[in-house]
């Protein structure tokens, strides 16, 4: 194995723009988080395991933020203690990427409901908070440390003056994000296939037309979507995934400013790329922080007043047009 690349030097329109990343990351998974708290007839099964997700995600946003900022140039104790932080959160957020993945799956095409999706849920939450039993062993074995931004942008991560560097990087993070890179396309494409017979199959007892185009109407967002999930994660991640691998070989490539830049943008904006897909494209979410923004930006009470009837209306009106038998996760889907 070739030797590592030296150490690369961020410039400051680099960090600037990993920086920006990482605030409308946190901006973005704490708004989702907001969503579930304000709005509690959102509070779908699936919901919930975003709201964990965005948790994971807020705390890897804000100590990438604080590792790009920093800018470690050397081993330090809050190094390490940002590493830990970063390395524990990153990869829980891939485990809870997974499990939405899966939990659409198990109950749109296998049909898990009651007692089955509670017990789920458990194994989801054990799974998915599970890095935290490999952080603090990489941490009491001293694996965690300065990098050079090699495999990171900034931030500290796996010590690469260690002699088993490679299979700590592997266990606190890359095999699970390269697994995940394979399992969510084909839950997605599963998920997907299921959807378009279902569909196909409803189509055939439809009695007016107007009906199967609302219902293809739809379930073409819901496809989209499921399109976007795995391909918008790939997309962010592999960069990361790519200098790991450059790293490995000893590639001066591994420095190119491009590539730093994907990679610091990748890994930090998981949570305003959730965001987009969960909120400001969900309609019945877009819906109600727009209704919250106009009673926000209204100025006398009788607006207000006159504003509440729809606002409390919309909702129900929304709940009403939900169509096939997944219903209650499209919340999430479309």
């Amino acid at each position: 194995m070739s030797p590592p690349a030296p150490p690369t030097e961020l410039m400051p329109s680099e960090r600037i723009v990993v920086l920006l990343s990482c605030v409308l990351s946190a901006l973005g998974s704490g708004l989702l988080v907001a969503t579930h708290a304000l709005w509690p007839d959102l509070r779908s099964r699936a919901r919930r395991l975003l709201l964990f997700l965005s948790l994971a995600d807020l705390l890897s946003a804000t100590s990438y933020f604080y590792g790009v900022l920093r800018d470690f140039e050397g081993p330090s104790w809050d190094c390490v203690l940002q590493g830990a932080l970063s390395t524990f959160a990153n990869t829980s957020s891939f485990f809870w990427t997974v499990a939405i993945a899966l939990y659409l799956y198990l109950s749109i095409v296998r049909t898990v409901r009651g007692q089955g999706a509670s017990r789920l849920f458990w194994a989801f939450h054990i799974v998915s908070w599970g890095p935290l039993a490999i952080t603090m062993a990489a941490v009491a074995l001293k694996k965690i440390g300065y990098d050079a931004s090699d495999v990171s942008v900034g931030w500290c991560w796996i010590n690469l003056e260690a002699e088993d560097y490679v299979l700590w990087m592997l266990l606190t993070g890359k095999l699970w994000e390269m697994l995940a890179y394979i399992m969510l396309p084909l839950l997605y494409l599963l998920v997907r296939k299921h959807i378009s017979r279902a569909h196909e199959a409803l189509s055939e007892y439809r009695p007016t037309i107007s009906e199967t185009h609302q219902l293809r109407g739809r379930s073409s967002v819901a496809d989209k979507k499921l399109v976007l999930i795995p391909l918008i994660f790939i997309c962010l991640r592999v960069w990361s995934t790519v200098r790991f691998v450059l790293t490995l070989c000893g590639s001066p490539a591994v420095q190119v400013p491009v590539l730093v830049v994907l990679h610091g943008v990748g890994n930090t904006f998981q949570g305003g790329a959730n965001c987009i897909m969960f909120a400001l494209c969900t309609q019945a979410v877009r819906t109600r922080l727009l209704q919250v923004c106009c009673c926000c930006s209204s100025q006398s009470p009788t607006t207000e007043t006159q504003e509440g009837p729809p606002a409390a209306s919309a909702p129900i009106k929304a709940g009403k047009s939900q169509g096939p038998s997944w219903a209650p996760d499209q919340q999430l889907s479309t």
